[in-house]
């Protein structure tokens, strides 16, 4: 944790960073909920299809099933979001963590246990959004970028987490055990945000000048916060917009920018690799379930790390520059998983787990955080949440269609081209992010939105 501290003493950041710091880390361990509900399928499924006598849709149905939950969660929440506050939602998400956690470890059947992933679904879709939106916020703009990265930095230690958690148990069978120890993350989210103050930006939108000026000058230490107070009131329209505000001339160019972003974060194959990383290491020769399972457990490390890397990066080398490296080593270790496959034998192992490892370190210091902190940038503020609900919507709506087609098109496509498919689609995101992506690297939010109302072009907003 050190280091990540460190990361954040950026030179010519003036305010005090505590308590900042301690709202950006209570917020993120919903993205920590987010990352363990994410990846502790991956294990469990293995004792799961024994126990219940899956087929491979049923399988596939399961591992989806909190995927739609996310979706409705996502699409349902934007306008509830920017109603209720920031904060609420988080503290709703949590109670909805813990009662969905306990369904799946109690579940005597399957259609109780997808209840159970359809719950913790819901939860993860509002928490996706909602935490970095909040983080980003409260956040200096010379430090957002890497403060709202603790919350993908927490993702991925989530994620790490589970792997963790199933190889802890796996040896018994325990997917119950695996299921339940989610709770514990979410009642401690629960505690944690009840203390914490909700954004000051979402009080000026509703017009609390008193609670949000004070909130703003305890994150700024102290100093005269009216300048920005004014700044912010000047671009916050009284109460919240309409859905209909996030389609309109104005809004839509970013609606498109984040939209495009979620659709090429899941269709380059992230959650196949989360959720079937136990099998993709199975098919590879690794035939164990535990053995599977610790290989998968080495990726998730690698996950972390690199996220880790990411975060001083994020605020010094700016958002497209990590795009735009992170789909290129992406599309390369995809390409080689491919090619591995078409040689088989015993070198298909080593080229299986050094491809996927590549892949993960590609994804995590760039395409992970950058999508979650660019949708949490880019909308005006009185349509915010629900702008970016739309993009989370559409990106758990993808990450569902890639992880429903995952097994079937290694059936009929076979391992070599499902991953060159991958590959490709990689290089079309390299060319959507030179082409569109803006660089919002120490911009102030309001100043995004001064680019966007004066209908300066996509690719320039926050340039001046």
């Amino acid at each position: 944790m050190e280091s990540v501290t460190q990361s954040l003493e950026m030179p010519g950041a003036k305010q005090p960073r505590g308590f900042v710091q301690i709202v950006a880390g209570t917020a993120a361990l919903a993205g920590l909920l987010f990352g363990f509900d994410t990846g502790v399928i991956s294990g469990a499924i293995l004792f799961i299809k024994g126990a219940f006598g899956l087929t491979p849709f049923a399988e596939e149905v399961l591992v989806s099933a909190a995927l739609v939950g996310a979706v409705a969660g996502a699409t349902l929440s934007g306008r509830f979001t920017d109603m209720l506050g920031r904060k609420r939602a988080i503290l709703i998400t949590a109670a909805i963590f813990t009662v969905g956690s306990i369904l799946c470890a109690v579940a005597g059947n399957l259609p109780l246990l997808i209840v159970g992933r359809l719950a913790v679904g819901v939860a993860i879709g509002v928490a996706s959004y909602t935490a970095p939106l909040y983080i980003s916020e409260m956040a200096p703009p010379n430090l957002r970028g890497a403060l709202v990265t603790l919350n993908q930095l927490a993702i991925t230690t989530g994620i790490l987490l589970a792997y963790v958690v199933d190889a802890v148990f796996a040896p018994g069978g325990g997917w119950r055990f695996m299921f339940a120890f989610g709770a514990i993350p979410a009642i401690i989210l629960g505690i944690g945000i009840s203390f914490l103050p909700e954004s000051p930006r979402w009080l000026l939108l509703h017009r609390r000048k008193q609670e949000a000026t004070k909130v703003l000058t305890r994150i700024r230490g102290g100093q005269d916060v009216m300048t920005e107070v004014n700044d912010i009131l000047e671009h916050a329209e009284p109460g919240h917009g309409k859905l209909a505000d996030v389609f309109s001339p104005i809004v839509l160019p970013v609606l498109f920018c984040g939209v495009a972003l979620a659709v090429i974060q899941q269709i380059t194959g992230i959650n196949t690799v989360i959720y079937y990383a136990p099998t993709i290491f199975q098919a590879a020769g690794f035939h164990s379930n535990e053995t599977a399972i610790i290989a998968t457990a080495g990726v998730g490390l690698v996950n972390v790390l690199m996220t880790v890397l990411s975060i001083p990066l994020i605020d010094k080398l700016g958002r497209r520059p990590l795009l735009l490296i992170s789909l290129s080593g992406m599309g390369v270790s995809l390409a080689s998983l491919g090619i591995g496959f078409a040689i088989g034998g015993d070198a298909l192992k080593w080229i299986g787990v050094l491809s996927l490892a590549v892949y993960i370190a590609s994804f995590a210091i760039g395409l992970g955080p950058v999508f979650w902190l660019l949708i949490s940038e880019i909308f005006p503020l009185n349509v915010r949440g629900q702008g970016a609900s739309v993009a989370t919507m559409v990106n758990w709506l993808s990450n569902f269609i890639v992880s429903l087609t995952f097994l079937s098109l290694l059936n009929s496509l076979g391992s070599v081209w499902t991953f060159l498919l991958y590959a490709v689609l990689c290089g079309v995101g390299v060319w959507f992010c030179l082409r569109f992506v803006p660089e919002t690297k120490g911009v102030p939010l309001e100043a995004i939105e001064r680019d966007l109302r004066a209908r300066r072009p996509l690719r320039k907003l926050g340039a001046g």
